[in-house]
């Protein structure tokens, strides 16, 4: 983005989040992309980036996202079509609309396509941020149906588990590979799946025992309960109840 960068350049470092924020990027500038994904990182986001439409489309489909930035103008599939397929499909994901279209007229077909939120460049990191804080403070947006296997009940609203009505302490990782179970439950979950939805860095993770740690660890503080983590020999894990 030439001397737009310095627009960028503004990060504002806060306290990590009670549980990981995971944030699709979707922009097609290199150096935008890798700006945001830095800036995104050092606010406590896990940052999942892509450079073209088709691939924001399959991501948005496919994976749980707190908030998505997309860019409008990208190749294979502009913003607004991804924006507006993923409506279609009932994707609620919390949208801010980013992109150099500044008039009236853009504003308003952004938004009625299903954008939530409307940024023109070259902007501000620290307005972003704000804007991206606002979006998920709207629960009507953020918090999708109750969750449950069994006795084992999860309010995304709220963040809370419980089995048979009393409260289970997790960790943030926990919780992460938990609701990812829940959201996918009875299918199988590859390592590389969970590793990519609640990891950071999904390499160290699938690289490792990791993963069969913290699994481990969630299954004794669900004992107990009717819900139950099964290992699926050479593919990964799931969530069954009884």
């Amino acid at each position: 983005m030439n001397d737009d960068r310095r627009f960028y350049s503004h990060f504002t470092r806060t306290s990590h989040f009670t549980r990981t924020m995971r944030i699709l990027v979707a922009e097609d500038d290199d150096a935008l992309r890798s700006v945001l994904s830095r800036g995104l990182t050092e606010n406590g986001y896990v940052v999942d980036t892509v450079e073209d439409g088709n691939a924001a489309a399959y991501l948005l489909r496919t994976h749980e996202y707190d908030v998505a930035v997309i860019d409008w103008r990208m190749p294979k599939k502009d913003g607004l079509e991804v924006i507006e397929g993923a409506r279609r499909g009932g994707i609620r994901t919390p949208v801010l609309m980013l992109t150099a279209r500044d008039t009236p007229g853009d504003r308003i077909t952004g938004l009625n396509g299903g954008a939530d939120d409307y940024q023109v460049k070259p902007f501000d990191f620290g307005e972003l941020l704000a804007r991206l804080r606002a979006l998920q403070r709207r629960p009507a947006l953020r918090a999708g149906p109750l969750l449950e296997c069994a006795d084992l009940l999860f309010d995304p609203s709220t963040r809370i588990i419980t089995v048979r009505g009393a409260p289970v302490a997790l960790t943030g990782t926990e919780l992460g590979i938990l609701e990812v179970l829940l959201r996918r439950t009875p299918s199988v979950l590859t390592r590389r799946m969970l590793a990519e939805q609640v990891w950071e860095n999904e390499a160290d993770a699938v690289g490792s025992n990791t993963i069969d740690v913290h699994v481990g660890r969630l299954r004794t503080k669900l004992e107990g309960s009717e819900a139950r983590i099964e290992t699926v020999r050479g593919t990964g894990y799931r969530l069954v109840g009884t």
